[in-house]
């Protein structure tokens, strides 16, 4: 039958092919489903079919085996396809009436474009079609004593964690954390550990929503990549805002998590941690997910300078976006601890991270060195979230901690600003001029949460208005996006592939924060071309599958990406959503004085190399245990 359809395209030949066997009787090779209705004269009638497959369990290359969500109401024993079609049957007008009252106040909306309504709701199909994975929940099924791999976190180590609400405010949270890696790196160094660590369904919420995967792309196989999600993840906030806490509860444990296996690093061939306290992975993995993590492997990626930041942030907006305090409770110590790690890259120690002369954030072929427009942002606006976090928990001196760091970060940024933008970096190399689009990430990112601006309004708008002029106006007329990099003089920066590419979740995201700066109209004429390239009909040809990028030459890169979910971004900047937060009231001095040397003992400890951090931890803990002895 199949070799007919291939050779003539219709089955209209079949009867002049030999059936090469039967089929045994009372056997099943195959099913048809047919409805057949009788119609008056100009009636209609609709007839609805369902098609539905049970597929209870996902099965990762480790051989762990976990149950799909969607076994929390048909069971697990694979027989639920019949349920499911009848369900869809039963129900599909109610869900197709409640997605158009969900999109109606959008479609209605006359301040947006016929074009951005389209591609908002489009660019969700990554939702589905990006390697999705919602477990339920639960542990693999195989009992955890049969797993080979350990895990070791900070909060398994101590069972009060879940019910630590208010002590922030009682107690110093370094001092806390101390105690907690003196026990981690203890049991890490023991000789009965292995190389991993445990991260699944730790800091589980009351609810147990499950755990939620999403490829980087179908080219980039690596689980909820998080430089890119930073992006992405609005679309979960705004739409699934459970499952996007779910995500940060597992990386807030990942934080805590300490993996010494060695892996090589593909740019200089070294070897590195997999993963190390107080680091914020690259990903969740994908031979082992949640067990594993940080799959990439091209850099080390413990030494990015975005990732912290990010997940600051990230975390900040979630927990005012939702309220939920609870959330906030449980991943506070690691925002302390993400904040800490990143004290190690303040080389001069005024109060600025430094990037390290080689592509450590997002823009991983892109080198960068010394204070940089974009990660130096995203640590400005890092340190703001902190401290508004803090104040959230109750954790007054980490509060104003946080609050001082941040205004001495902030005067240190301000030095890229060269007058009409903000510098690349300012390292005085050949590119450090470039106007990069996504240069106010952080800026954008502190608005969205509900913060002060890192920079002046002033600043603002005119760094906006340079990269419309100029990565978007001077690039194709306008009908590709925000080319990531272009030089004073009007030329594409072509120092790196990345630097002459487009992005389009990054578009979007400069979009929004045109918005923000209420540069409404040249937002929408900066994001319309991503949809002029990817979506209309005299386009590339990208629907439902837009890439990670395209360059100056229209040659795409990792088609079906996550990044362009980011034109969520410009949604929330178009209708923000109401934000939940604590008031700020005045701290004590002598506290933040101590806190200020307990958080520069961290930060020192997180700096060690691994051999010589056990016997650090261990010499703090004796000093925290005789301190809590004389108290």
């Amino acid at each position: 039958m199949w070799h007919a359809i291939k050779e003539h395209g219709s089955f209209d030949h079949l009867d002049s092919i030999t059936t090469s066997a039967c089929s045994e009787p009372g056997s099943s090779i195959g099913a048809a489903v047919a409805a057949s209705v009788t119609l008056s004269p100009q009636a209609t009638h609709s007839v609805t079919f369902s098609l539905a497959w049970a597929c209870p369990e996902v099965k990762f290359p480790c051989g762990k085996i976990y149950h799909r969500r969607y076994t929390k109401f048909y069971g697990t024993d694979g027989d639920a396809a019949a349920s499911l079609v009848h369900d869809a049957i039963m129900d599909h007008a109610s869900w197709e009436s409640q997605i158009e009252e969900w999109q109606r106040p959008i479609l209605q909306d006359k301040r947006l474009p016929a074009w951005y309504k389209i591609t908002l709701f489009n660019e969700l199909y990554y939702l589905n079609a990006g390697g999705t994975i919602w477990t339920d929940g639960s542990p693999p099924i195989q009992s955890l004593a049969s797993i080979e791999g350990r895990k070791f976190s900070l909060d398994m180590l101590n069972g009060d964690f879940e019910n630590m609400s208010g002590i922030y405010a009682r107690n110093n949270t370094a001092v806390d954390i101390l105690d907690r890696m003196a026990s981690i790196l203890e049991k890490i160094h023991a000789p009965i550990s292995s190389n991993s660590a445990f991260g699944t369904s730790l800091l589980q919420e009351e609810e147990n929503i499950g755990q939620f995967l999403y490829l980087e792309g179908i080219e980039y196989c690596m689980w909820n990549t998080y430089d890119v999600h930073f992006y992405s993840s609005f679309s979960l906030i705004m739409l699934f805002p459970k499952l996007e806490l779910s995500i940060q509860r597992d990386f807030a444990a990942a934080v805590m998590m300490h993996d010494p296996e060695k892996v090589q690093i593909l740019h200089d061939g070294r070897w590195a941690s997999r993963k190390v306290l107080g680091a914020v992975p690259h990903d969740l993995g994908l031979y082992d997910p949640w067990f594993k993590v940080n799959a990439y492997n091209l850099y080390n990626t413990d030494r990015w300078k975005d990732l912290n930041p990010k997940f600051v942030l990230q975390v900040y907006r979630d927990t005012v976006a939702t309220g939920d305090k609870s959330f906030a409770q449980a991943v506070w110590p690691s925002v302390y601890m993400a904040m800490a790690y990143m004290d190690q890259f303040d080389k001069d120690k005024d109060g600025m991270i430094e990037n390290e002369g080689f592509p450590d954030q997002t823009y991983d072929v892109w080198s960068v060195t010394g204070v940089s427009a974009y990660s130096g942002g995203l640590w400005v606006a890092a340190l703001q979230a902190a401290s508004a976090m803090a104040r959230e928990v109750g954790d007054k001196s980490s509060e104003e901690l946080f609050w001082n760091k941040y205004q001495k970060a902030k005067s240190v940024y301000e030095k890229l600003w060269n007058g009409s933008y903000f510098n690349y970096d300012n390292s005085g190399g050949k590119t450090s001029s470039s106007i990069q689009a996504d240069q106010l990430a952080g800026q954008w990112y502190a608005k969205a949460c509900g913060l002060m601006p890192i920079v002046d309004k002033e600043k603002a708008q005119s760094a906006l208005e340079r990269v419309f002029s100029f990565n978007v106006l001077k690039f194709k007329d306008g009908k590709r996006g925000a080319v990531n990099g272009m030089r004073p003089d009007g030329t594409v920066d072509m120092s790196a592939m990345q630097s002459r590419e487009i992005w389009p979740g990054v578009t979007y995201s400069v979009a929004a924060s045109m918005i923000q700066e209420g540069m409404v109209e040249i937002g929408f004429r900066t994001a319309q071309g991503i949809y002029d390239a990817a979506w209309s009909q005299e386009g590339l040809g990208y629907s439902f599958q837009t890439p990670e990028a395209w360059n100056n030459d229209d040659q795409y890169r990792s088609i079906c990406y996550m990044r362009p979910l980011g034109i969520w971004a410009m949604q929330w900047a178009m209708s923000p959503p109401k934000l939940q937060k604590e008031p700020w009231t005045e701290t004590n001095e002598d506290a933040l004085i101590k806190h200020q040397a307990s958080f520069s003992r961290v930060a020192k400890l997180l700096k060690l190399p691994e051999e010589e951090r056990s016997k650090s931890f261990l010499r703090v803990i004796y000093e925290i245990t005789c301190s809590r002895l004389r108290s």
